[in-house]
């Protein structure tokens, strides 16, 4: 296909920031593990894998506590301060009620320095400077974010949307007539600090893609993502592991992008559908001017609130598609440009946790319906077991949305209109308020389904013990009307009374266990005594049935 005509591909990106949020889902962990959290196993097993876990920002040491992390902090609500970074440490605290942490847990790992791509083959490889590495694990989410921060100077504006659409893939979605994978980089190297190759990629290793799908019904990732990962592995793998996590989404992985160019004003319309919707179009594929995402660009996707043409600025546009999230804006601009009280502070720290915390209740929604599918999947009617593991995993299921809507459902993170705003538009592209309802009602249903189970079974309970207990009514009515035993049990040898006794106690028993077998044809018989309108013959079939053989 003919590239497309565009003449700003070699317009410069003074600076490009880009941060990837891939959520994972992690599997149950057994039972040999201790009763331990998927993040208490990972940071157990520390020896073994680079990852180390970090507190926030707030030290004790109030001189390592940046500007930065204070407005951060500042612009959020309080309850969501809470969650971001738990409970205040108050000195008058009680003892009783200690201050709460936060519910996420973040590892980071730092030995890989660089990502190098090489994004088509032939081509010059670029080399993306690594800013962070970090796991987002969460309190009773059975759920992972994997966070990559890069960044890079003076790269070409057609490059930069070559490699928006290239890099974050997850696998190939197929290959080239030369053996290459289809829209994704040719070649990605992590790096360590001394150049040194940690982790390479195998796209172009098409029989390991097919051959797992073939097998385990689910795609397989890249080498240089699960060598990233690792000591989690994915679920399907040979590789042995307690932690263990599938894809929850297709391949692509969410992105958020910090673009800042010589004079963005120049861009004509089709360079910002092109910058906008860069993980949804291919650098060579002609504008879709009919695509609705195209027609409706500015209204559906564009924050123009700052995209304003004067000398105090920031002159900065902001672009959400709900899996991406681009911030373009002037590099002559020093407000854009600073990273301590500029745009792109608030790009790194504003709204990087407004697009994680999008992306957490999307992949948290599409967990929880996960569960539910497999739990209706595995159950089995006729099997007891299966009945009774299936209540088990829906009452947990409900339990755990129970937490997470009261911890981590939020409508309103901010009261800076522009925060909240593209939260709003990130979360509604990304259907999270339907998705909640939906996921909401199959769970209701399924708890409504287990209520009225146990209360059939109470029911049916019931109505068994209701026959015994009328049974039991006539031999007690009947001995006490004669007030005394008919047959002297008392006298006799010992050994005489403990025949009787044994002889009696075994005609009881067996008595009462065939009322029990035949309760519910007992519970037939009295319902028809007591209906006036069945003649007596009706009656006498009815008392026929307990004894007799039901007819089919």
């Amino acid at each position: 296909m003919p590239a497309a005509n565009d003449n700003h591909d070699q317009t410069l990106v003074r600076l490009f920031h880009a941060s990837l949020v891939w959520p994972l889902q992690l599997e149950p962990l057994t039972g040999d593990t201790g009763g331990d959290r998927h993040w208490e196993l990972f940071e157990t097993r520390s020896d073994s894998h680079p990852w180390r876990r970090i507190d926030d920002e707030f030290t004790e040491d109030p001189a390592q506590f940046k500007e930065r992390h204070y407005r951060e902090f500042v612009s959020f609500l309080p309850y969501v301060q809470r969650f971001l970074y738990g409970e205040g440490r108050s000195r008058r605290s009680s003892p009783d009620d200690p201050p709460g942490g936060s519910p996420i847990h973040v590892f980071r790992r730092k030995d890989i320095r660089q990502l190098r791509l090489t994004l088509r083959k032939g081509q010059a490889a670029i080399t993306l400077q690594i800013v962070h590495l970090d796991l987002y694990f969460f309190h009773d989410l059975d759920l992972v974010q994997l966070n990559i921060e890069v960044r890079a100077s003076d790269l070409a504006l057609g490059t930069v949307r070559d490699l928006l659409c290239r890099f974050g893939r997850a696998y190939p979605s197929g290959w080239e007539e030369g053996g290459e994978g289809l829209h994704n980089v040719f070649l990605a190297e992590w790096l360590a600090a001394d150049g040194t190759v940690i982790a390479r990629s195998d796209a172009e290793n098409r029989d390991k893609y097919l051959s797992y799908v073939c097998q385990h019904r689910s795609p397989c990732i890249s080498e240089h993502w699960a060598s990233l990962l690792r000591p989690l592995v994915l679920a399907h793998s040979d590789e042995a592991g307690d932690l263990r996590y599938r894809l929850i989404e297709y391949q692509r992985m969410p992105v958020m992008t910090y673009l800042a160019l010589d004079r963005p004003r120049d861009l004509n319309r089709e360079d910002w559908v092109r910058i906008g919707l860069a993980t949804m179009l291919h650098p060579n594929e002609t504008l879709p001017i009919n695509e609705p995402a195209v027609i409706e660009f500015e209204q559906r996707f564009c924050q123009d609130r700052f995209w304003t043409n004067s000398e105090s600025g920031p002159n900065t546009r902001f672009i959400c598609t709900g899996n991406a999230f681009t911030l373009v804006g002037d590099a002559a601009h020093s407000f854009f440009t600073d990273g301590e009280r500029g745009v792109l502070a608030q790009f790194r720290h504003q709204y990087f946790v407004v697009f994680l915390i999008a992306h957490l209740h999307r992949a948290a929604l599409l967990i929880f319906s996960e569960v539910l599918v497999d739990s209706v999947n595995d159950l089995d009617i006729r099997n007891d077991v299966s009945v009774r593991r299936f209540k088990r995993r829906i009452r947990a299921n409900f339990e755990t949305f129970l937490r997470f809507t009261h911890r981590y459902w939020f409508h309103e993170l901010s009261e800076r209109p522009h925060v909240q705003a593209m939260y709003r538009l990130c979360s509604n592209h990304l259907h999270n308020d339907a998705m909640y309802d939906d996921v909401r009602d199959e769970i209701r249903e399924m708890s409504h389904y287990l209520d009225s189970d146990s209360q059939r079974r109470q029911s049916n309970t019931v109505v068994r013990l209701t026959v015994i207990t009328i049974l039991g009514l006539i031999a007690t009515v009947t001995t006490g009307y004669f007030g005394m035993n008919i047959i002297p049990f008392g006298e006799g040898s010992i050994l005489e009374r403990a025949v009787h006794g044994l002889l009696a106690s075994t005609f009881f028993v067996a008595l009462v266990l065939f009322a029990v077998a035949r309760s519910k044809r007992l519970s037939d018989f009295l319902e028809a005594m007591s209906d006036e309108r069945l003649t007596l013959g009706g009656k006498f079939r009815a008392l026929w049935g307990v004894v007799g053989e039901r007819k089919q």
